[in-house]
């Protein structure tokens, strides 16, 4: 028998089944790729993460991250679960409120505020570039959401570690109501190699929130994704290069995933050296074991 350590995970929430789930494995000895890819198809989550022992210097861990189909470069929701993770494990320890991830794109920071329950986590995201503005009534966007308004900002695509498109839906109630056309999504994702459309809009007043979004994701078929720390990530990127930041001092809280059964939030935080910073709380929902030799 091969015992390893597993846990599930709800990220960007405040409780069990509101957030991203992600499947975390700690014991990763004797483990390659092929064994990896089974593993993360197996449990069917969107990314299974697997911890290492750091090779970097002043990495506090290594980690590697699958979807069911493939092996991820980065993405926000498995770096922030592995994060807690590994502190509640005790394979790491925060130093000033800083752990520091070693993964397929460098050492990125992850800022670790408070502890129990209220604890949040935040991976500075890698630095989103512009590859395309479109113009509003671009076809390629309009095809994928018909009914949505027309928002204050033009389409874009950008790449952030992972490649999204932003539209500016205008309006809450349009943005959740709106049905999407999968065929146009999956056809823009293959055409622009995007993972799709990361919609966006502000919150009506007196919510807890301050942004709507959500992520039609253009690849395996066409899906939404539950809460999506990338695309935040890239999306407050395009927000404060066009100075349209809602929240205060750089902070705000993006509501996602009600549309497909969940409720996650995810804090965002755009820093003095214009740094994105993507989190939120983490619950624990399953702790036990597998047995994969």
């Amino acid at each position: 028998m091969t015992l390893r350590r597993y846990l599930q995970l709800d990220v960007f929430a405040d409780r069990p089944g509101a957030g991203n789930p992600l499947a975390v494995i700690l014991d990763t000895d004797g483990l390659d790729d092929a064994a990896m890819q089974a593993i993360a198809r197996w449990t069917r989550r969107p990314e299974t993460t697997f911890v290492f022992a750091p090779t970097a210097a002043d990495a506090s861990y290594k980690v590697r991250m699958f979807s069911p189909q493939r092996e991820v470069a980065f993405a926000g929701h498995p770096s922030v679960g592995t994060a807690c993770a590994v502190l509640d494990a005790g394979m790491a320890t925060a130093i000033d409120g800083r752990l520091w991830q070693q993964g397929n794109l460098g050492m990125l920071p992850l800022a670790v505020e408070g502890d129990g329950a209220t604890r949040t986590i935040a991976v500075r995201a890698p630095k989103a570039a512009v590859i395309e503005v479109a113009e509003a009534g671009d076809p390629r966007l309009a095809a994928v959401v018909a009914s949505l308004p027309t928002g204050t900002l033009p389409p874009a695509l950008m790449d952030g570690g992972r490649r999204w498109w932003l539209l500016d839906a205008g309006d809450e109630a349009a943005l959740r109501g709106a049905t999407p056309d999968w065929t146009a999504v999956i056809g823009l994702a293959e055409s622009t190699a995007s993972m799709g459309v990361c919609a966006f809009a502000r919150a009506d007043a007196g919510r807890d929130y301050d942004l709507v979004v959500r992520a039609f994701v253009g690849i395996n078929g066409g899906f939404e994704d539950a809460a999506s720390g990338a695309a935040n990530a890239t999306l407050a990127a395009w927000l404060q290069r066009n100075d349209a930041l809602p929240g205060r001092d750089g902070r705000y809280v993006a509501s996602q995933g009600r549309e497909v059964g969940f409720d996650a939030r995810l804090q965002l935080r755009v820093d003095g050296d214009g740094e994105v910073w993507s989190g939120g709380r983490v619950c624990t929902v399953v702790r036990g074991q597998i047995d994969w030799p």
